[in-house]
């Protein structure tokens, strides 16, 4: 009887979740039968999902990108040809296509276009260097790899059979996607009978990128990320998170639900964004940390011309905010920053909404719907609140494995993030680093983490990376590389800057400055680069 309750409680829920972000409304009973035969027919992925939108709401600009606009029907008709046009090369249900584009609509059409056809995609990094991208495709083996003309040398060893263009600056012919959607027949293709798998790559920071199968998290997933993030239907977003990115796939993915329409640019510039921003009113923005830190770099002159009272929702996710980035942000644009944790195996794990960011600015925020987070110790056993821990964490959205083979550590169903955290007396989680990080600096146990958030608290410092290295005296010593903003600012001062909010024993033995940190494409610091100095 509690699980019928409790599954009772779990759908009404999600029916009010549904409802106040604008997917549940009222349709006309013919639209409404429509929609029942194409989720019937395709299934609640892309490939239905993009069909969906483009029968509620036909005329709807669904992607705005330096080509121009495309509306959902637009965006339905051209994935249909393109989808035929691939499989006419010799591309079907089960086949691999990995995609290497960065933001623009060839990322999101070859996407829709793959799911029509029931192969599986592999979305590849663009900031991937040589060696790592050869390993990743004798791997994965895709049959097909659309990708920009920026990529071609970099790909040209690469072992797939057939290559296709997708953004170029040149006139598009019948070997660019732009061409074969021109040319080809856009009548829609016949369902496959099982859907293709859609597979992201981990970062790679730590060695070569494994690839996870994302489960197809379609309305529970929607509902999680829902319930503690407003956003509504028929928004303007600008994506500036890699669409490769768990982060920027899940706003390509709302996009079919909400009826999104996506604002994309290939790369991100701090006052371009804003621009964007406020050209076309956008109402929410999609972005990792970096970009905001690079926002807020502009002169005051700069960005008092973009006030954005039209921004209601910054959603940023793929790395803590560091230091009092949260406060700035709004104080300047708003409350209206959301960060999110999680990772490319478990998705998102905890949102911190702005009145959490506020109130405690180092915080991952609280529990979404339908997730459970526990933090417990080497042993597998709860710690008490307050008490730091291994995190775990158990919802829909968790991959069951990589493609190569093993998976992360479980407990209960739960999966370990790899993260060490603890929870407050409120509720809210708390990320002190990743638990391979920590170092024993003579005797004591520091995380690097807090000690960046230190740091870039520091009005001078623009950027921070901090980790340990061998020492023969101390075991391990903690090195910052510091980023300023301020030149005239020393070591010793920034020490004391340590000095005066942390523990003796975390005031870093050395703190060495750089022009810019190493990163990869979604802004992640490589401290494996900074190791190697």
């Amino acid at each position: 009887m509690g699980g019928l309750t409790d599954r009772a409680r779990d759908a009404a829920t999600s029916l009010r979740i549904l409802t106040e972000s604008g997917i549940v409304r009222p349709y006309s009973p013919r639209v409404l039968a429509g929609l029942a035969t194409t989720l019937h027919r395709w299934g609640p992925h892309p490939s239905g999902g993009f069909k969906t939108a483009a029968q509620r709401m036909p005329d709807r600009l669904a992607v705005i990108d330096e080509r121009g606009s495309l509306t959902f029907a637009q965006l339905h008709r051209r994935t249909n040809a393109l989808a035929n046009a691939l499989a006419a090369r010799g591309v079907a249900p089960g086949d691999g296509v990995a995609v290497m584009c960065r933001n623009h609509r060839g990322f999101i059409e070859a996407s829709i276009a793959v799911s029509k056809l029931g192969a599986d995609l592999l979305y590849l990094n663009t900031a991937f260097a040589g060696p790592q991208l050869a390993d990743v495709l004798d791997r994965e083996r895709p049959r097909v790899v659309i990708h920009d003309e920026e990529f071609v040398a970099l790909l040209a060893a690469a072992p797939v059979e057939d290559r296709i263009l997708a953004w170029t600056d040149g006139d598009p012919d019948v070997d660019t996607l732009e061409g074969m959607m021109r040319t080809g027949d856009d009548a829609e293709p016949v369902p496959p009978s099982t859907a293709g798998r859609t597979v992201i790559l981990t970062s790679g920071t730590t060695g070569t990128p494994k690839g996870a199968p994302r489960p197809q998290g379609g309305i529970p997933a929607a509902v999680s990320l829902l319930s503690r993030m407003p956003l509504r239907s028929e928004w303007t977003c600008h994506v500036a998170a890699p669409l490769f990115h768990t982060w920027g796939f899940a706003h390509y993915q709302l996009a079919m639900l909400l009826g999104t329409t996506l604002v994309l640019r290939r790369s991100f510039e701090p006052e371009s964004a804003l621009e964007l921003l406020n050209k076309y009113d956008c109402d929410s923005f999609a972005v990792i940390p970096v970009m905001l830190q690079r926002i807020l770099a502009l002169p005051e002159e700069t960005l008092d011309r973009y006030p954005l009272p039209h921004l209601k929702a910054v959603a940023s996710s793929g790395s803590a905010l560091p230091g009092d980035l949260p406060i700035r942000w709004m104080d300047r644009f708003g409350d209206n920053l959301y960060s999110v944790y999680g990772s490319t195996e478990v998705a998102w794990a905890s949102i911190a909404a702005p009145a959490d960011l506020r109130a405690a600015p180092g915080t991952a925020g609280r529990l979404p719907h339908a997730t459970e987070v526990r933090i417990l110790d080497d042993r597998g056993r709860p710690v008490p609140v307050g008490e730091p821990g291994r995190i775990f964490v158990g919802n829909a959205l968790q991959i069951s494995g990589y493609t190569g083979g093993g998976g992360k550590e479980m407990v209960d169903d739960l999966m370990c993030t790899g993260d060490v955290g603890r929870f407050d007396e409120a509720g809210r989680l708390y990320v002190e680093g990743r638990d391979d990080e920590m170092i024993v600096s003579g005797g004591e146990n520091v995380f690097p983490k807090e000690v960046e958030d230190c740091l870039a608290s520091h009005p001078g410092v623009a950027e921070v990376a901090a980790i340990g290295v061998d020492d023969e005296d101390f075991g391990t010593r903690l090195v910052a590389y510091v980023v300023l903003s301020d030149p005239t600012l020393t070591e010793d001062q920034l020490k004391e800057h340590v000095r005066a909010t942390l523990a003796r024993f975390k005031v870093p033995r050395s703190i060495e400055f750089l022009d810019e940190l190493p990163r990869n494409a979604t802004g992640k610091v490589l401290k494996r680069e900074l190791a190697d100095r």
